[in-house]
């Protein structure tokens, strides 16, 4: 009797020690893709179901989150923000067929990464979809066996749509130059097929046979309609949702499950693994089992390799990439090397490389901070001398206007002779034929980050033994100088004479978005993106005190208009305290200058107080557009503690950790650990520290320390070491 009752008490606690494994296993049950999901003023985050990096992105298309109206469910989503491919919407007893729009209940959907479901109000059809890499499966229960519909649709222009025999359907679609393609088939019988609406046979409509319950299972091609069924016959080859949504799922577990965290509130676990699921929506693989089409060359290629597609620069070389150079280092060399097959098929390195060619949006050559950084932390797996002459070429030979690419004309002689991009005065009728009518000269962002950019070629170019390329690219570095108005201690346009613009404003000239002079910002941002060389940029200023000064009055200046009146000019600028935008890219490395300037508590003050404000787990926690993951990867960083303020520099600053303990695993075996004792809401500064059981008062770390697999110990409280990390 006694050995059956300890029998019972084992399994009994064994069976709770399963149960409570089985609840921290897995970090998917914290992510919310409804968060972000209604935009402050510009675009909202989408719940979208897709697996790590792959092909066939899915959401429910309205207009946020807040709407009752589903427009059209996707077959796939080509890219983030931008549109989608071919459309499905099912039907039950009479079909509107001049409106693809339908109701659903708010409380009956749920949404995942791996998987998607709701209920529309008026059919009571439950709508069920999960994803695979190539393919997607969609699963239909309606409520009755009889008068069920499925209709079909090409999203874009042109494109056509077939019914073969009974339950195989195909389709094709032209968008931007391209074309893609699917291949479905269908577990029940269509019974009725036709072509409405007068547009030929792009709105398909079936009748499928008399059942409760249609599956629809399909794969995508950029190649051809005959790859696509390949595509689907080598992920989804058997019938089975609950299969695919559990490989999924799997699938999800295990990117997430690389980091996981100790301590901290629900909410923000929830924010963080949100923000990390969101930073594996870019860069897509667009490899179809050893062929892609690339739309650098118009050609489809053989090759084992996967082709990355998607990558808006401008937003993800600050933080995107590098948070992946951590996680997934082979995966980066692979999205470099597609860069440099695109450079040797259209000519120049690309800027947004899009699925459909390159799309030169906003400004810089960012390709070379994001290659230079790569390599300086040991990703080596690419051609590094074909990226270099790519990125080489781009900055000698390519224009520098914001939003184009090609030859270079001659604005950009002007600047390789003066070292900075000329501005118009206020009223000055633009002369130059290729400046873009809407995203003007932007001259003062331009010349900052060309020289940041041409910085790290300079470094790129030393480490591959080039003297004089350095030498040369080390110069051209210094050009932010002159844009730099001393007596006014603010970046400032310069006219083509050499004169400071005047009358200026720094917190509201250069017209919309500031884009005459800057980009999506004003002055008070751009006064902060030198990134390459701060120690200049601060003498620059009058010396530390006075740029920490600056810094300060960053946070605490005031609009000097309304708000409406400001985000009529400056809709970007979200997320404001005081002139600082934490709704837009180029503030990110911002708050964590005070290390440099010898006040690291200030740092941690104002890191954990953006992250408590504009990064909660609602619908509305995302202060401005989160571009595939570049403002999320910016918030995985700073609730894990550190950043890395200068891509092309292997070095992360410290910040304040939400969490008490964040493990990291790394692909090489080993983990890092970040270990915040006495951590709490108001316990966020750092008393001390110790780096491998080394006392540690530096601001800062090495990649290399990541990669060692170190342990960064810091001792939290509530009031400020005012004298930890001064040192660097």
């Amino acid at each position: 009797m006694k050995n059956s009752i300890k029998l019972m008490l084992l399994c009994l606690l064994l069976s709770q020690s399963r149960l409570k494994a089985q609840e921290v296993t897995s970090n998917l049950q914290y992510v919310d893709p409804t968060i972000g999901a209604v935009g402050h003023i510009l675009e909202p985050t989408r719940p979208t179901m897709h697996l790590p990096n792959s092909m066939v992105r899915v959401y429910p298309v309205r207009k946020d989150q807040l709407d009752d109206q589903i427009s059209y469910f996707p077959l796939n989503m080509y890219s983030h923000r931008i549109g989608n491919v071919f459309a499905v919407m099912p039907y039950n007893g009479v079909v509107n067929e001049k409106s693809w729009k339908q109701r659903f209940t708010y409380d009956l959907e749920k949404t995942a990464p791996h998987y998607y479901t709701a209920v529309l109000e008026e059919s009571g059809i439950k709508v069920e979809f999960s994803p695979s890499e190539r393919s997607g499966y969609y699963r239909f229960k309606f409520p009755s066996s009889s008068a069920n519909w499925l209709r079909l649709g090409v999203v874009n222009e042109t494109g056509e749509l077939k019914v073969s025999g009974k339950r195989i359907l195909s389709g094709s679609e032209d968008f931007q130059g391209m074309k893609a393609y699917f291949y479905g088939e269908l577990n029940a019988d269509v019974t009725e097929s036709k072509y409405k609406d007068g547009t030929g046979n792009k709105n398909l409509f079936l009748k499928v046979g008399n059942s409760h319950g249609v599956e629809f299972r399909y794969g995508i091609s950029y190649i051809s309609v005959e790859q696509a069924k390949i595509n689907l016959e080598k992920e989804i080859p058997n019938w089975g949702f609950e299969k695919v949504k559990s490989t999924a799922k799997q699938v999800w577990e295990e990117a997430l499950n690389q980091i996981t965290v100790e301590g901290g509130t629900l909410a923000n676990k929830r924010s963080f693994y949100t923000a990390l699921y969101r930073t594996y929506e870019r860069m897509v693989n667009i490899n179809e089992y050893g062929r892609y089409y690339s739309a650098y060359d118009h050609k489809v290629h053989s090759d084992s390799r996967p082709f990355y597609v998607d990558n808006w620069i401008w937003d993800s070389y600050l933080a995107h990439q590098p948070l992946h150079m951590i996680l997934n280092p082979d995966r980066q060399a692979d999205m470099i090397s597609s860069y440099v097959n695109m450079y040797e098929q259209s000519g120049w390195m690309p800027s947004f490389a899009l699925v459909f060619g390159d799309n030169p949006c906003m400004t810089g050559n960012h390709a070379a901070a994001w290659i230079t950084d790569a390599w300086f932390k040991g990703i080596r797996n690419f051609n590094v001398e074909k990226a270099y002459a790519g990125l080489k070429k781009n900055s000698l030979e390519a224009t520098l206007l914001p939003w184009r690419n090609g030859p270079a004309i001659g604005l950009d002689s002007f600047y390789a002779e003066k070292g900075y991009f000329p501005a118009l005065r206020p009223g000055e009728k633009e002369s130059v034929n290729e400046v873009h009518d809407f995203e003007k000269r932007q001259s003062v962002a331009v010349t900052l980050q060309q020289s940041y950019d041409d910085w790290c070629i300079s470094k790129l170019a030393g480490t591959l033994g080039k003297a004089a390329d350095s030498k040369l690219f080390l110069a051209k570095a210094e050009n932010y100088k002159n844009v730099f108005r001393e007596s006014k201690g603010f970046m400032w346009p310069k006219d083509d004479k050499g004169q400071w613009i005047e009358p200026f404003d720094p917190k509201f000239s250069g017209g919309q978005g500031g884009r005459e002079y800057f980009t999506e910002n004003n002055a008070y941002t751009y006064n902060w993106d030198v990134k390459h060389d701060l120690e200049g940029l601060f003498k620059l200023m009058g010396g530390k005190q006075a740029a920490e000064n600056k810094l300060d009055n960053l946070f605490r200046e005031d609009l000097g208009r309304s708000k409406y009146v400001l985000w009529n000019t400056f809709p970007d600028a979200t997320g404001l305290v005081g002139q600082f935008v934490m709704g837009n890219e180029p503030s990110f490395h911002i708050p964590y200058l005070y290390n440099d300037l010898g006040s690291p508590w200030k740092t941690q003050k104002r890191i954990r107080m953006l992250m408590d404000t504009w990064f909660t787990d609602n619908l509305f926690s995302i202060p401005g557009d989160e571009d595939g993951g570049g403002m999320s990867a910016f918030v995985v960083f700073s609730m894990m503690g550190f950043y890395p303020v200068t891509p092309g520099i292997p070095v992360y600053h410290i910040g304040s950790p939400v969490f008490n303990k964040i493990s990291l695993k790394l692909k090489n075996g080993k983990t890092f650990t970040v270990v915040a004792r006495n951590n709490s809401s108001t316990a966020k500064y750092i008393q001390s520290a110790k780096l491998n059981g080394v006392n540690w008062d530096k601001h800062s770390f090495n990649h290399s320390d990541i990669l060692k697999g170190g342990n960064l110990e810091l001792v939290m409280g509530e009031t400020p070491n005012k004298q930890w990390g001064k040192t660097k």
